[in-house]
């Protein structure tokens, strides 16, 4: 009797060491397994949007607590692959201390690049009041890029710009409002009607 224990001790002891050795082997069989897997399967990248909102009203400021400019629209999707958002229906505003606001409206917009590069596509139009200084300023294209911290926009698609009554036309804009610079590069054609002098 004394002696049966023992030896049912013994093999309940490497009952046990069998199935945790068991258990350990398949464990290791199924990670040997998944690491295969992910090896020769590519890596899935995630296309949708991991959040949207609707009619929102974005601010960016500046440096020295100014508002840069504030961006509206009728949905805004966020898609993570790249840090992108898409917008519809965008609306902008941009502020600057020595001129009026300037209003940029497009279809659709894809903002980048930690939010520093607006690409407005389809119907782009820009209006800027006039002012004290500045005639009215408006501008058409099918598609532009503004930078706003650099105070930049441009794009090589045909462009119809508004000063006053005066009417520029052209493909391949550059246009710097902080410098003063601008450009046209190809199939200019204007129309010039000086401003009329008020006594």
């Amino acid at each position: 009797m004394s002696n049966t224990r023992p030896a049912n001790g013994m093999r309940l002891i490497v009952l046990i060491a069998l199935s945790a050795a068991l258990a350990l082997g398949s464990f290791w069989l199924v990670e040997v397994m998944r690491r295969q897997t992910e090896d020769i399967l590519p890596d899935r990248v995630r296309t949708e949007p991991d959040f949207y909102v609707q009619k929102f009203n974005f601010v960016r400021m500046g440096k020295t607590g100014e508002a840069r400019y504030n961006l509206t629209g009728s949905e805004m999707k966020h898609y993570p692959q790249d840090n992108s958002y898409q917008i519809q229906n965008p609306v902008m505003h941009s502020y600057s201390a020595q001129r009026p606001p300037m209003v940029s409206r497009s279809l659709r917009a894809t903002v980048t690049n930690n939010s520093s590069e607006i690409h407005m596509y389809e119907n782009v139009h820009i209006d800027r009041p006039a002012s004290a200084t500045s005639q009215h300023f408006q501008l058409k294209t099918s598609y532009l890029l503004l930078l706003p911290d650099d105070d930049v926009m441009k794009t090589p698609k045909p462009v119809e710009l508004k000063l006053g009554t005066s009417v520029l036309t052209g493909a391949g804009m550059f246009a710097n409002n902080a410098t003063g610079e601008f450009s046209l590069s190809s199939n200019v054609q204007g129309q010039y009607q000086a401003p009329a002098v008020t006594n």
